[in-house]
């Protein structure tokens, strides 16, 4: 009996694990895969963990987007920040962040980071704040390093890397990009910075 209990337990412990790790690859805006991208489920939300090379040394974005898709070059099928509270964007930002806002990346003089960055109250489970909500989400790395506060995505520049998060790795996303000037309130002129 004892040893079917331990057995079980076994099981439905490796069953919930199956979700908790995911690992994508991403690609630059010529189709280059240029390394990966894995998330790990946290007690308080999800570790990123990024390996990529062949970027420009210094300092660059990084964003959680709302739609799983990065059809280059410039990667706007990802669609704008997730964002499921409606909240303003930028880390430092007085009134709280984007859910997709993650700290700048330092690339170093070869072109190569290998860094580990927390996503705070997400998850890659179920509910609100899950980043495989729907049909998932993706990961933006840009041109230039987030300012933090500056509405509605940091004057951080291009989009230049991107990873698909798949809910359903095998199905193609269908969904649209949302508004980000409608939920915070912000110049729709200022969508162009996206």
């Amino acid at each position: 009996m004892r040893q079917f209990f331990i057995l079980c337990l076994l099981f439905i412990t490796a069953c919930q694990g199956a979700h908790t790790t995911r690992t994508i690859d991403m690609y630059n805006s010529s189709g280059d895969m240029v390394g990966t991208a894995t998330f790990a489920e946290l007690p308080d939300g999800v570790e990123v963990s990024l390996e990529l090379d062949g970027l420009s040394p210094g300092f660059h974005g990084v964003n959680i987007h709302e739609i799983p898709k990065c059809e280059g070059p410039h990667f706007t099928s990802a669609g704008n920040h997730l964002n499921p509270e409606g909240k303003n964007h930028g880390l430092m930002h007085p009134e709280g962040s984007h859910l997709g806002d993650l700290p700048n990346i330092e690339v170093d003089s070869d072109g190569e980071v290998d860094v580990e960055l927390q996503l705070d109250d997400a998850t890659l489970l179920e509910g609100k704040n899950s980043i495989l909500q729907g049909e998932g989400s993706s990961i933006i790395i840009t041109s230039d390093e987030d300012d933090g506060l500056t509405q509605p995505s940091g004057d951080s520049g291009t989009r230049i890397v991107c990873g698909e998060l798949k809910a359903h790795p095998d199905e193609e996303s269908t969904e649209t990009p949302t508004d980000p000037t409608k939920e915070n309130g912000e110049d729709e002129d200022e969508m162009d910075e996206l």
